[in-house]
């Protein structure tokens, strides 16, 4: 449902009210929760759109963003629980075919509103004609309904198969490898030299050994389950690794600082309280409102007058003729209005 879905009666949309939820009824035209509410408060009342009598009990849940398909859904499980003939009911393909028909052209007529009180008489007369072979269908499954029910069976007993046989397999190849540890030990005591107690000991370790593989092969296949089991679900096979945390250094602000080469410039508070905005233009409300003030301004054209005024550049071999004044230092300078 996208934010464009609107209320037929209200008008209320997805947009204004993301908890929106349309109702449908057996007519196809769509309410909101609170419109039903409203003009359902009995139990039952009409349409507010083509005046067909409605029980609140039959509102449910609009899946569809066309109402018409909703409609055509509720109508088609009503005509096809009493138009629940089988193909073994009749003699012939083609008349099975044309009763087929038959239930669709209903269908259409009740969804389109084309002859509606005729086809509902017509229906009618069928349900009375029928009554006990209807009755008789109702508990009976189709051929294609068996056939499914047998491949659904057939699948689960293979697969009930398939598990006993894999275990049978297993307890086949521990029982040999049994054997062949039994073998051994003999062929050990018999054409070794070491003494009986050390074969022993060294054969009970390597049973405990392989008992203790067997131990963690098992826990391991029993806790990758719950995933394999997700995955089949899915339709194929998926290892989930761990995600690595990535350690990240948050952003520390620091404050720049500018080297001007020239004079401090005084601050904002001195430039509005010692006179520096005497020549100024005072800021409007548009330029406020765009976060512009005088002072700012003020600062900013000191700024641009005193920049660079100490800089001294690298003496050169030849002699630089110049007729401004040379500065000394900082203390000479005064900027103040």
């Amino acid at each position: 449902m996208n934010d464009d879905t609107i209320c037929p009666r209200c008008r209320t949309t997805k947009y204004r009210n993301p908890n929106l939820k349309l109702l449908v009824n057996v007519c196809g035209h769509a309410l909101c929760e609170s419109c039903v509410e409203l003009l359902f408060v009995r139990g039952s009342g009409l349409c507010p759109e083509c005046n067909v009598s409605l029980r609140r009990a039959n509102f449910r849940l609009q899946f569809f963003e066309d109402a018409s398909i909703e409609k055509e859904i509720e109508i088609r499980k009503k005509i096809l629980k009493d138009y629940n003939l089988k193909e073994d009911n009749f003699s012939t393909l083609r008349e099975y075919n044309d009763y087929l028909e038959e239930v669709e052209t209903i269908i259409f007529n009740l969804v389109n509103g084309v002859d509606v009180e005729s086809t509902k008489k017509k229906v009618e007369a069928y349900k009375k004609e029928n009554k006990e072979l209807i009755a008789h269908n109702k508990f009976k499954k189709s051929a294609d309904e068996l056939h499914i029910e047998n491949c659904i069976a057939v699948e689960a007993a293979n697969k009930v198969n398939s598990s006993v046989s894999d275990v049978m397999k297993q307890l086949e190849r521990e029982k040999l490898e049994k054997e062949k540890r039994q073998r051994l030990l003999i062929d050990n005591l018999m054409f070794t030299d070491a003494p009986a107690e050390e074969i022993l000991e060294s054969h009970h370790e390597s049973q405990k050994l392989l008992e203790q593989e067997a131990t963690e092969k098992a826990n391991k296949k029993a806790a990758m389950a719950p995933a394999r089991d997700m995955a089949s679900q899915l339709g194929h096979q998926t290892t989930f690794m761990p995600i690595p945390k990535k350690v990240e250094v948050l952003y520390k602000y620091e404050e720049s600082i500018h080297d001007s080469l020239g004079p401090a410039t005084p601050s904002l508070d001195d430039i509005k309280h010692k006179g520096y905005l005497r020549h100024m233009r005072s800021a409007s409300a548009a330029d406020r409102a765009g976060g512009y003030e005088s002072s700012i301004g003020c600062m900013k054209a000191l700024q641009s007058a005193v920049e660079g005024l100490f800089l001294s550049l690298p003496k050169s071999s030849s002699p630089v003729i110049s007729n401004s004044p040379s500065i000394e230092s900082s203390e000479e300078m005064d900027i103040s209005p």
